[in-house]
């Protein structure tokens, strides 16, 4: 019904090699095709690399590396379409309008078959009493601003309170220049797990999802007053936890930290700023690979890619 779900096309063949206009023609139908477009490559060294390696949507160096992605895009082709044709357009986006193209998307997909299979399977949310602490903690002292994220029962699952907060208190932040230092951080063992699962689907319709997105966005916020913001990370940063985080002028990182984007396997695509952010840290290619495969990379990874500024030698307790 959709068509073909990939195209996969080894690099490392033996194939003589093709003129320019050869090139410059699959250049023009690599941007275009509808579906993710991956390359397999397995030379060790990137010197003899076609001049074609840029234009794939993501790239991999063994058949290990592919499986992930052909999983995903036989599973939710739907999302995995969207993902890269979201990523190729957002490339050419200042983050303002990145943000609006990504939230389009999103609501587009919340209302669509993969990710209402999604939902339906899932058990029905348990009814659990709010807490009464407050989702977000602020702290001034001088001109510097502290936010924790203080779910830490729900290993700060991102809901719509924590959002709402955050927002204020970034808010405060982007209008107040004698706030010269902003430090984020989450309270207990992680610093956030992702988006609240128990809270998925529950907005009446994707437009009104749309709405609020774009009015209570903290990744607008963030990108605003990225030069003052620190982020310290530790345990999972899991979809918004590394979405949000991404933005920031600088991320660093306990080496219990890992990272994790795994919105294509619900049917969806990084919702929290994720396809904006995280592509201006480690390329559109790298982007692809962590959404599509959904895989955990380490502190190490994500250091040696760009994704995180530096690693502590000690956790956050």
């Amino acid at each position: 019904m959709t068509g073909e779900s990939i195209l996969l096309v080894a690099l490392d063949s033996d194939a003589g090699a093709p003129s320019a206009e050869a090139i410059s023609a699959a250049e023009a139908g690599l941007a275009t095709l509808p579906c993710p477009t991956v390359a397999l490559d397995t030379r060790s060294s990137q010197s003899t690399a076609t001049p074609l390696r840029g234009h794939f949507d993501v790239v991999v160096r063994s058949r290990e590396e592919l499986e992930p992605i052909l999983v995903a895009t036989r599973r939710t082709p739907l999302a995995a379409m969207a993902l890269v044709q979201l990523l190729r357009q957002s490339a050419r986006l200042d983050i303002h309008q990145g943000l609006i193209a990504e939230s389009l998307v999103y609501s587009t997909l919340q209302s669509g078959p993969e990710f209402g299979s999604w939902l339906s399977a899932r058990p029905a949310a348990a009814a659990h009493q709010p807490s009464p602490e407050p989702p977000v903690l602020l702290a001034r002292s001088g001109p510097r601003l502290e936010l924790t994220l203080n779910r830490p029962e729900k290993r700060n699952a991102f809901s719509a309170r924590m959002r709402d907060v955050l927002v204020e208190g970034l808010r405060t932040a982007a209008c107040d220049p004698s706030i010269t230092e902003v430090v984020l951080r989450g309270a207990g063992a992680a610093f956030c797990s992702g988006g609240d699962l128990d809270e998925f689907g529950s907005l009446p319709d994707p437009s009104t999802a749309h709405a609020v997105r774009s009015t209570r966005n903290p990744a607008r916020l963030l990108s605003e007053c990225a030069s003052r913001v620190r982020v310290e990370l530790h345990g999972a940063c899991v979809g918004a936890g590394i979405e949000l985080a991404a933005f920031a002028g600088k991320l660093t990182a306990a080496k219990d930290a890992f990272f994790q984007l795994p919105e294509v396997a619900m049917g969806l695509v990084p919702g929290a700023g994720g396809t904006v952010s995280i592509p201006r840290r480690i390329g559109r290619q790298r982007t692809a690979y962590l959404a599509l495969s959904g895989l955990r990379i380490d502190a190490i990874t994500a250091h040696q890619w760009g994704l995180i500024d530096e690693i502590r030698e000690e956790p956050v307790v």
